[in-house]
């Protein structure tokens, strides 16, 4: 079993376990950790201001825009990383975050982020053909290119986005992660996906529903 259907199994469990996180805790975990173990914190909680955050960053979208931090201010984001000229799980991925777009097109709160794993090769243009190729809505979707090792310090220190291993690579090592990444509006992971998987894609998209009733 993969790390990410454990993790939803893991999540159901502790729903259930939990009774639905009634009354003040949060309706969905946070993940602080490479080993994604989810924790429910509650606002009265000490810790509640440490929570892991995905940190300051920028880097250059299909449209030749500038994407950073800010643009992910009060909004709920899904993150994952990808490369155009990937012939395995990349097309999958893609083809279910564009069911993640579908089911919020328009709405101006949901932001998709994609990271390519490869930018020397993934300029703008290669970026902006494989957004057209895919039916890609730029308002509401980036897909970002720029700086090698800063994009792969995100993934691998801010969102723990790795094969099975989180951390433990090197980080000249190759990235390659199947996860789609689910971040609230104050930049909080608060749920992983296996992206390839149209079951989880689903429990994604109810997810968000979650985080969009959450104060």
């Amino acid at each position: 079993m993969k790390a990410t259907h454990r993790i939803g199994f893991i999540l159901f469990m502790l729903w259930v376990t939990l009774g639905g996180c009634a009354g003040n805790e949060p309706s969905l975990p946070f993940f602080n950790a490479a080993d994604f173990t989810p924790v429910w914190i509650a606002k009265s909680d000490p810790n509640y201001d440490s929570i892991h955050t995905i940190p300051v960053f920028s880097f250059v979208d299909q449209e030749g825009d500038t994407v950073t931090e800010r643009t992910l201010e009060g909004k709920i984001t899904v993150a994952d990383f990808f490369f155009t000229i990937c012939p395995g799980i990349c097309p999958r991925l893609t083809k279910n975050m564009g069911t993640v777009q579908a089911a919020f097109t328009g709405d101006s709160t949901i932001v998709l982020l994609s990271h390519s794993v490869t930018p020397d090769i993934d300029s703008i243009a290669r970026l902006k053909e494989y957004a057209l190729s895919h039916q890609v809505q730029s308002r509401q979707w980036h897909l970002l290119t720029g700086n090698r090792k800063e994009i792969y310090t995100i993934a691998r220190s801010g969102y723990f986005a790795d094969e099975e291993t989180g951390l433990k690579k090197g980080p000249d090592e190759f990235l390659h992660t199947e996860n789609f990444i689910l971040v609230d509006k104050q930049r909080r992971i608060r749920g992983v996906y296996n992206g390839t998987n149209p079951t989880e894609v689903e429990r994604l998209i109810e997810d968000i529903k979650i985080l969009q009733h959450e104060i």
